[in-house]
């Protein structure tokens, strides 16, 4: 019986995982602008193949596109995404200071995480939920489906525990000032 329940949950932690990539934590990490589009001759085009994005300190992003005449469309897509970083320009390169996080934005940060992190559980549970479900429609001697269903409840467990862990790695990231 192949249910690749396993292979779903894994599926649901990658997707939380690269979720909480984006929320920024004070550093400068090249995630944040991941899925920014910017507009490359009248085409949406995803920044990171039209321009290198390099981290040269701690709290800096250098984005240096191919192609200069892109660096007014980068800033623009920068300004109005949600990021919340004012771009500056040097005819080269387009630098993004990240400013410090102030305590209350920090504890929102957390709130997303979290909001994040039941988000996972919930797809994880429904998972758990369609392979039951399918055990059951396999009209198996119920020793059999027992164990199938307590396997779905070990894999259920195991993957809650690894989103509690990779939100608790996040929450403490985001407070360490």
């Amino acid at each position: 019986m192949n249910l690749n329940t396993e292979a779903k949950m894994q599926k649901a932690i990658e997707a939380l995982e690269s979720k909480l990539n984006g929320i920024r934590a004070g550093r400068a990490n090249p995630a944040i602008l991941n899925g920014l589009m910017v507009d490359y001759y009248g085409t949406p085009t995803p920044i990171n193949t039209i321009a290198n994005i390099t981290v040269p300190e701690a709290r800096q992003l250098f984005i240096k596109p191919f192609d200069r005449s892109a660096i007014k469309n980068i800033e623009k897509a920068i300004n109005e995404s949600n990021i919340g970083i004012a771009p500056s320009n040097n005819g080269e390169i387009v630098i993004l200071t990240i400013p410090e996080l102030t305590e209350d934005r920090r504890k929102e940060y957390v709130k997303n995480a979290k909001a994040l992190g039941e988000e996972a559980k919930i797809q994880i549970r429904n998972i758990r939920q369609e392979d039951n479900e399918a055990i059951k429609k396999e009209e198996l001697p119920e020793d059999e489906e027992k164990l199938y269903l307590e396997d779905v409840q070990e894999l259920t467990n195991k993957y809650n525990k690894i989103v509690d862990e990779k939100i608790k790695i996040k929450e403490e990231e985001l407070m360490k000032i």
